[in-house]
Parts: C-alpha cells; structure tokens; sequence
C-alpha cells in the first residue's frame, strides 16, 4: 500500500518482443492492500497472487477479501475504497485467507517460479507476521524474489522523480487503471519486472537466484545511502530499515 493517490491511464501499443532474461518469461506477482503501514500490526484486508506469462498475459489468478478482525482506518480506506463494513460483510475470516496467500506464495516458489513483489520488505514482512498472528507457518526465507523497486533503484540510479509503482509503471510504458487494488498492483508490477528486464537487458541477464542475491546487495547499498543522506541533511541519528525481502 501506497500513499501515492494518483492514477495512471498510460496505454502504449501492443509490440512484439521477446524477454531476453529468462527469469522473467514465468512470474507469479503479489501484492497485499492493508489497514496500515506498520508490518507488525497492519492486518491484511485484500490480496492477489497471480501468474504471468513471458508477455506479462494473466494465466492463473486468485483474488481474496479479508475481514480483519480489527476496524479499517478511514486513511487505509481512501487509500484501496475497502470499509470496515464491506469487509465485514463480504471478507472471508484472516486466518482462512493468510492460510490461502501462503500456500499459494509457498507452492510457486517451491516450484523455483520467481514471486514480484513491488517493495517486498513490506508484503512479506507483514504477511509473515499476519501468519504468525493467525498460527500459520509463515513463509520462511522466501526465494527467488524480484522487487522491481530495488532493481530499478540499481540499473537507473540516478533517474529524478518518485520510485513509486505509479511512476514506475508510467515510466516504463505498463499500464495501470486501478492503482491500490491489490490485483492492479501485482499484475502492473510483474509487467514492470518484464520490463526493467528488456531495458536493462544486459545488467539482468543473470538467472532467478543470481538476481535475488544481487538484490539482496542492492538493497543493502541503498538503506546504507538513504541513511548518510538522511544524517546529512535531517536527522544525524536517523537508522534505516535493512534487510531483503522480509524484515
């Protein structure tokens, strides 16, 4: 979830090309839309996991509404248009549904089908704690990941502008209708993957795991980064969150 509101309406003509990096021809994408930010005690009110093929067409999806158990916050709700109400009235129970997304996130990995997820850390991490929360086992140590914020940040560094999967997807020409429905985001989000794949063919040509231990790398250089800007300019004593895909 994003406090990003804008909406991206940016259609580009349909082109013939083929995905030079073999880790994005099959991607499953994910992405939830909660009641907060904080992974630790945000809960999970709408999610999707699906799986794309090499020109980024949908051929498996599974959508889910939860009831959280808890009120949704009127800023949670201007942000995905999911009330309180609507989620109590039409959610499934939390713990069914946190079930459901980890089986389904565990089978593709076990697989070896890399999982995009757009700003991973937040994703996993709170749907960790919401498997912890409900008895679920989590997943543990998730692989092979592509977050195509951390890989973006690291093949065009020094690009202006916001990082957001709005921006990203109205950069790269992937076109996005409904942004913070969790199903837009993932699918837009695998698309960007693709991409970022065929931009920046020759930096990706790795395969899966070679490219989520390199973002592994990457993410720690820009926490590192982020944290001597932020000591520089705002707060000396600022720490930045580390860790890659979950923290």
């Amino acid at each position: 979830m994003s406090d990003d509101m804008s909406v991206v309406r940016h259609t580009v003509a349909p082109v013939e090309i083929t995905t030079v990096a073999q880790w994005a021809e099959t991607l499953a994408v994910f992405d939830l839309e909660t009641t907060g930010i904080d992974v630790v005690t945000s809960r999970i009110v709408s999610a999707n996991v699906s799986l794309l093929d090499g020109r980024g067409d949908v051929v498996r999806r599974s959508d889910w509404l939860a009831d959280p158990g808890v009120p949704i916050p009127e800023q949670a709700t201007a942000v995905h248009g999911i009330t309180t109400e609507r989620a109590r009235a039409e959610g499934r129970p939390a713990p069914l549904v946190v079930a459901e997304i980890v089986a389904a996130l565990r089978s593709y990995f076990d697989a070896g089908i890399p999982v995009v997820v757009y700003n991973a850390p937040y994703d996993l991490s709170l749907l960790f704690h919401e498997a912890e929360r409900h008895r679920v086992a989590p997943l543990v140590n998730p692989f092979p990941v592509i977050d195509p914020l951390v890989i973006d940040k690291a093949v065009d560094r020094y690009r202006k502008g916001k990082r957001t999967l709005v921006a990203a997807a109205f950069h790269y020409g992937v076109e996005l209708t409904d942004a913070h429905d969790a199903g837009a985001d993932a699918i837009a989000a695998g698309r960007v993957a693709q991409a970022i794949a065929r931009t920046h063919s020759r930096a990706l040509d790795v395969d899966a795991i070679e490219l989520h231990r390199l973002q592994e790398s990457w993410c720690e250089d820009q926490a590192v980064s982020f944290q001597d800007y932020m000591r520089r300019n705002r707060d000396a004593t600022f720490v930045a969150s580390t860790g890659w895909p979950v923290r």
